[in-house]
């Protein structure tokens, strides 16, 4: 096995997180596997890597069947652990559906808000621009990921929530390479402020547009972003 996706591997461990090894195993594969950086049909061998990470085979394990549920990996008879990964198809096919269900969420969300609910979203949205004019990027990736969390929240559709939830999994490491470029950002954050308009005005064709143009830039991005990294 190349040395270079071992290392990959472990430059994105992060073991000072406050998390149990096994989850910080796992994240750093997935991450790994989903930026390309372990090609499709590249055979994890679970003691080489416990061997060069210095780590126990059990987290490695764990991660490893953790990625088989989300359909990251394989696992073949005689043959072992294989990497599926996420291809270009997978992420139009994912954008699509998200196009639909935070739509829906949107609109549901508008229809159960209160004057108070509006006036806090305001502020979460301000909160953003401004962490993003002092370039304080984590702030506004996680920004980003409560102002969605808001809208599913005033849905009130949990499963639907769960789903979407699953969906962004995939492709959050690359929105994260997206926002911390400075003019998809802020591009991003305009798109927000018109979508929490559209909400308050109870505008469900701005509402529609907006969205769509919004998950439509960020998939663009995204598949320049594997292309670019030869993810097929």
């Amino acid at each position: 096995m190349s040395s270079l996706i071992i290392e990959a591997v472990k430059k994105n461990l992060d073991i000072s997180q406050n998390v149990p090894l096994k989850i910080s195993v796992y994240e750093a594969f997935k991450k790994t596997i989903v930026l390309g950086d372990i090609p499709a049909g590249q055979r994890i061998n679970e003691k080489e890597f416990s061997d060069v990470l210095n780590i126990s085979r059990t987290p490695i394990r764990f991660a490893l069947k953790e990625l088989e549920k989300e359909k990251l990996v394989d696992h073949l008879p005689r043959i072992g652990v294989v990497v599926k990964g996420i291809s270009r198809k997978d992420a139009v096919e994912i954008f699509e559906i998200r196009k639909s269900l935070d739509t829906l969420a949107t609109i549901q969300a508008m229809e159960k808000m209160t004057d108070e609910d509006f006036h806090e979203m305001d502020l979460l949205l301000q909160r953003g621009e401004e962490d993003s004019r002092h370039d304080r990027i984590d702030e506004v990736l996680q920004n980003f990921t409560d102002f969605n969390a808001f809208i599913y929240q005033k849905s009130q559709m949990v499963r639907l929530a769960a789903i979407v939830t699953q969906l962004q999994a995939y492709l959050l490491y690359f929105r994260d390479i997206s926002i911390r470029s400075s003019k998809r950002r802020q591009i991003a954050l305009d798109e927000h402020r018109l979508i929490y308009r559209g909400m308050k005005n109870k505008n469900i064709e701005q509402i529609t547009l907006i969205t769509h143009e919004h998950l439509d830039r960020s998939l663009i991005f995204i598949l320049s972003e594997m292309e670019r990294r030869q993810i097929d």
